[in-house]
């Protein structure tokens, strides 16, 4: 089987003269299904469309577009597998200098917004052709939007790329109805492509189909929400109600004399369905046009993806507007088919590094009311205390892993991804075997905080939550065994003493502090929403936001100091304390 192509002589090879649609990412073509675009380029394929995909083209002129020619139905438009801005900027607005999806790690290889950039480079070489954009820079950007970079709303990306299509989530359902859409005579004029679940379109007040007012949920316009802080608020309130699948209304946002509509999202795939996606032909390696290595590969070639969403409902993830609450699990029988073929590989030395998903610990699990999820509107099931309609039990990850170590040639199953903590303290033989058969050297937890204030505009659970696991860990752990905790500074409702009685909590529980995340509004979540207003969306109470460069830093570096005053780390760093201190930027 090959790859997609990326040049002409590839399709020649192929027998092609025309591609049907033309995948353009901002990230290296990797065909493995932890990279988007391989996703949906095999999805197509395996519908029966002719896919080539256009990876990193430059982008100061609209000839790399053209180099695989006109596309017969539409040109599909990603950023990759992250935003392009936060690809590019830390919290500090500072340029990073390296691109884990591109070869060697090389910055630069993608602009600024690459949905927008590359759209409209599209739209000049090719002004008639459909253009769909997807991937999560625009699945988050599909409403008016908070971008911290601009400091300032900005409007759906749709508008901005001048693109007829947005597909939001996980977008094969979408995508594979769009293609058969336009695959019809009558192409983009086809009105079925205003109702396609998962996507959102632009339109005229004429052009609005014809729906009952219970089918749909006004937004305040872009015009109200760039202005007023109480709109932008009411805004993301009413966008998180519906942003269940399964009762989820259509969404109208007003931007000046024409309106975004944005269809409620496309159904989870089936365990069956899920599968299929990951049955497809991937080759699991970068296209071999590429000398050097993608960064972004190495991390997840010998690792397994066992599920999709999350309903931990925090309030700084993207998750719950991208993948959803809902849990979709891929049979057993389906990930030891993928753990034989990585078993295949000669460079396969015993380890899978990873089975998991975004919370490794989520899989098989979910509410033990059959089709409660149908209509319930909890934005967690975890936060602030644990659902009592949540099926707890990890029995599914542990048969998963007794399963994954009889294939021959496996010798050590790993869980890399994160894990609930909390959900873990409900299963005691999940907890046990994850700690002394399934962690390395360390496990990744994210306890984020200790401030009982902080906790709760997180959507967090309690601290008391935290140290009893802690107590767990110790208990059956290995000596040379450690907890890292994920930790996040300047969250809308964290002060300096905040950080500073972290400081002590994690003293007084002898914790090792590995990584400091200096919080980043993220577009469309609640955390975003705070951070811009000033007040909790969903309570209505005020906070304290850190906004200053100076301020963010002293919070983050408030962790590194064994005692006040005395700096661990480089003389570099406490010379930028020190600079803090004075109230100066460096």
């Amino acid at each position: 089987m090959n790859f997609l192509p990326m040049t002409k002589t590839e399709m020649d090879s192929l027998g092609w003269e025309q591609c049907d649609v033309i995948l353009v990412s901002g990230d290296a073509y990797v065909d493995h299904p932890s990279f988007g675009a391989a996703v949906i380029g095999r999805t197509l394929e395996a519908r029966g469309f002719r896919v080539g995909i256009i990876a990193q083209p430059d982008w100061h002129s609209p000839d790399d577009f053209t180099r695989l020619g006109r596309p017969r139905l539409f040109f599909g438009v990603t950023s990759g597998n992250i935003d392009s801005m936060l690809h590019h900027y830390t919290a500090n607005k500072k340029l990073r200098h390296d691109d884990p999806y591109s070869p060697g790690g090389r910055h630069g290889l993608r602009p600024n917004r690459a949905v927008i950039v590359y759209s409209n480079l599209i739209r000049q070489a090719y002004k008639d052709v459909p253009i769909v954009l997807g991937g999560i820079e625009a699945s988050l950007r599909r409403l008016a939007h908070y971008d911290y970079w601009d400091d300032a709303v900005r409007r759906s990306i749709l508008f901005d790329a001048k693109a007829d299509l947005l597909v939001y989530g996980m977008g094969e359902r979408a995508i594979g109805r769009i293609a058969q859409i336009l695959n019809t005579e009558d192409g983009i004029q086809n009105l079925e492509l205003q109702n396609v679940p998962g996507t959102a379109v632009i339109c005229r007040s004429s052009e609005l189909p014809k729906f009952e007012t219970s089918e749909y949920a006004e937004l305040p316009s872009f015009e109200e929400v760039s202005t007023s802080k109480e709109a932008f608020n009411k805004a993301f309130v009413i966008a998180s109600a519906e942003a269940n699948p399964y009762f989820g209304k259509r969404l109208l946002q007003k931007h000046g004399d024409r309106y975004l509509l944005v269809n409620p999202p496309a159904m989870p795939l089936t365990t069956e369905e899920l599968d299929s996606v990951y049955a497809l032909p991937y080759q699991r390696k970068a296209h071999p046009s590429y000398s050097e290595q993608i960064p972004a590969l190495e991390t997840v070639k010998w690792s397994i993806t066992s599920h999709r969403g999350c309903y931990g409902g925090c309030s700084f993830c993207t998750l719950y507007f991208h993948q959803g609450p809902v849990i979709q699990s891929r049979s057993i029988e389906s990930v030891i088919k993928e753990i034989e073929a990585l078993a295949n590989d000669p460079k396969f030395k015993g380890t899978i590094s990873d089975i998991g998903g975004p919370t490794a610990n989520m899989y098989g699990t979910g509410c033990k009311i059959n089709g409660r999820e149908k209509f319930c509107r909890k934005a967690s099931c975890l936060a602030p205390q644990m659902c009592e309609n949540l099926k707890p039990g990890q029995h599914a990850s542990v048969k998963l892993w007794h399963e994954a170590l009889k294939v021959p040639e496996v010798k050590n199953v790993f869980v890399a991804s994160g894990v609930r903590y909390d959900l873990a303290l409900h299963d005691h033989k999940y907890s046990k075997e994850l700690i002394q058969k399934h962690t390395g050297g360390h496990l990744k937890v994210a306890p984020e905080h200790c401030s009982s204030n902080v906790l709760k505009q997180m959507n967090k659970p309690a601290l008391s939550v935290f140290i009893e696991f802690i107590k767990i860990f110790r208990h059956l752990s290995k000596k040379e065994q450690y907890l890292v905790p994920y930790l996040i500074s300047s969250h809308p409702g964290c002060s300096y003493d905040d950080m500073l009685d972290l400081k002590s909590f994690l003293k007084r529980n002898n914790l090792t502090v590995e990584q400091v995340q200096d919080f980043i509004p993220l577009p469309m979540t609640a955390s975003a929403a705070m951070y811009h207003t000033g007040i909790n969306p969903y309570t209505g109470e005020k906070l304290f936001v850190e906004r200053t460069a100076a301020g963010k830093l002293k919070q983050r570096y408030a962790l590194a100091f064994a005692k006040d005053g005395e700096w661990e780390g480089s003389g570099n760093n406490e010379r930028k304390y020190k600079h803090i201190k004075q109230g100066k930027r460096q």
